[in-house]
Order: structure tokens, then sequence, then C-alpha cells
């Protein structure tokens, strides 16, 4: 039996529901096209924590990325994505995303809307989500697009990267549930 979203919150009127992101069973992930769109570039994000917590007011999610453990593969290029032309890691060491509002779709689907910040600047960001029980806790999954533009990122020598990029996060959280 598949416990919801609703039925979560009805349980949590004294206290909350608080799991944390377990980063062995966890990745976050993405894809972004370079060569004016030819080629793929797929890469990770080695260092990353996170929460989901349903209360009396809500279902709040968050993840905080290291923005310093960018890995591409190549390691001329995330030297480069860690600039000041990207990820500006040296003034702005994680990639924040909460939420501000989540809201049960049916079926484990979760509407999700918040604020991603990186290289210091915060867009909103609207997303769909999944959640289940998996074991003892819970398994969250989520796709959606940022164009990186939007937060001062460069497009590369002559335009070669190009927005979006595809941004894929899997969490097994574990907690109180």
């Amino acid at each position: 039996m598949t416990t919801t979203a609703t039925e979560l919150t009805e349980r949590t009127t004294v206290a909350p529901l608080l799991w944390s992101l377990d980063r062995d069973g966890s990745s976050v992930e993405f894809t972004v096209k370079t060569m004016w769109g030819l080629l793929p570039v797929h890469g990770r994000f080695d260092r990353f924590a996170g929460s989901y917590e349903v209360g009396p007011d809500g279902t709040t999610i968050e993840l905080t990325i290291d923005a310093d453990s960018i890995d591409t593969g190549n390691a001329k290029r995330d030297e480069h994505l860690r600039s000041s032309a990207f990820f500006d890691v040296d003034g702005h060491a994680q990639v924040h995303f909460r939420s501000t509002g989540v809201h049960e779709v049916g079926d484990g689907k979760l509407y999700v809307a918040g604020n991603l910040e990186a290289a210091g600047i915060l867009v909103p960001l609207e997303l769909t989500a999944t959640a289940q029980p998996a074991g003892d806790g819970l398994e969250v999954e989520a796709t959606t697009t940022v164009d990186q533009r939007q937060f001062g990122m460069s497009s590369g020598v002559l335009g070669m990267i190009r927005p979006p990029a595809k941004v894929h996060v899997k969490a097994l959280l574990k907690g109180n549930a």
C-alpha cells in the first residue's frame, strides 16, 4: 500500500516527519548539449545533502549541492565550470534548492515550486517529482530543465554550450517516518 503525501500530512498534525538524503542511494546528474547542440555532455555532482519534511504546514524539499564537486569526466572542463564564467565556486560554494510549495497531483506525483540558487542568483523553478516508499525510507525522483543563462553562466566560447541543461535528481531518503 502506497502512502500519499496527503495521508502523510494528515498524520503529522503534532510532529513533522523528516527524511534526510542517503548519499549512497542518491544521485544528482545533468546533461547539456555542446558543440552547438551536436554533442551531449553528461556530468554529476558528487557531494550533496537534502531533506524532505512533511508537517502540519505542508511539505518542504531541500537540496544543497557542493558546486566544487562537479564531475564531467574531463578535468580541464570541470575546472572551467568551477570558474566565475559558470558556477563561481570561489564566491558561491553551493547550489541550493528549497521548495516554496509541494502539492500532490496523484499516483505519487508531486508538483513542486521552489527557488534554485546557483552562482549567487536565485531563480524560481517548477517541476514534477515522484515520491514513493522505498524499504524503510522514501524515494523522490525529479527531472527538470534549467537555462543556465538565467544564472549568468556563459554559453562558452562562440556559444558552444546550448541551454537548457537537463537535471535529474534521485534521492533515497531515510528518517523518522
